[in-house]
């Protein structure tokens, strides 16, 4: 079982390898291509790559894992629409990309990224801890993840607007309702994992309904009660 563990997780390691290496190519490769449609790219060959790795090794967690965060990544098109359209907190730039509303096509496959690698070290974790020590660690996780994309990916595509609470590039607000994001993501597919899709769409939704509730609550506190 630790051979297989071991080498599962070198796999998912090369697999990230190859990403990381295409995904470098194809922001830099200078060629006249919008940064929408390389960014739409990368989206697509990361799931593409993902799944078709997972049934080329028969890894059948991996696929079960994808056949949740990709129903819910789809779902969080409404969040970042809301975020974006009704409390106009968050920017997406034109860049080229087709669009859903005000949210480029590519962001219904983004949260995947993210969101696999969560849920995936926090089954790790939960093989050898405690339940309170593997929602600490995917909290954890999830604030690392998701603060370095919100730090970095203003480059690229979507960024806070000038006037809410930010460290860096993070707008305050929205801290808490990510950490959340991941742990509440991790705990609905421990719930769903190996069920049929249907369960696993139900949970993502739910997961999606309550990452606008907390965006929303915290916008309030951290933007109207704390005025920072």
């Amino acid at each position: 079982m630790q051979v297989l563990l071991d080498k599962t997780i070198r796999d998912l390691i090369l697999v990230h390898i190859i990403f990381a290496i295409v995904c470098t190519i194809a922001l830099l490769i200078p060629i006249d291509i919008v940064v929408g449609y390389r960014l739409l790219f990368i989206v697509l060959f990361y799931n593409i790559l993902l799944v078709s790795f997972a049934y080329y090794r028969e890894y059948k967690q991996w696929i079960d894992i994808w056949m949740f965060v990709a129903p819910l990544s789809v779902l969080m098109i409404f969040p970042d629409w809301f975020l974006s359209a009704q409390l106009q907190s968050l920017i997406f730039p034109v860049d080229g990309s087709p669009m859903i509303g005000d949210i480029p096509i590519y962001m219904a496959g983004l949260w995947v990224i993210p969101l696999f690698a969560i849920i995936y070290i926090g089954l790790l974790l939960k093989e050898n801890q405690n339940d309170f020590v593997v929602i600490i660690g995917v909290a954890m996780i999830s604030l690392i993840i998701f603060g370095i994309a919100e730090e970095n990916l203003w480059r690229l595509s979507w960024y806070a607007v000038a006037d809410v609470a930010k460290f860096g590039h993070v707008a305050l607000y929205i801290v808490i309702p990510e950490i959340a994001l991941g742990a509440s993501a991790f705990i609905a597919y421990d719930m769903v994992k190996e069920k049929m899709i249907i369960w696993k769409i139900v949970w993502a939704y739910i997961v999606m309904i309550m990452y606008i509730g907390n965006a929303s609550f915290f916008y309030f506190i951290v933007e109207t009660l704390l005025v920072l």
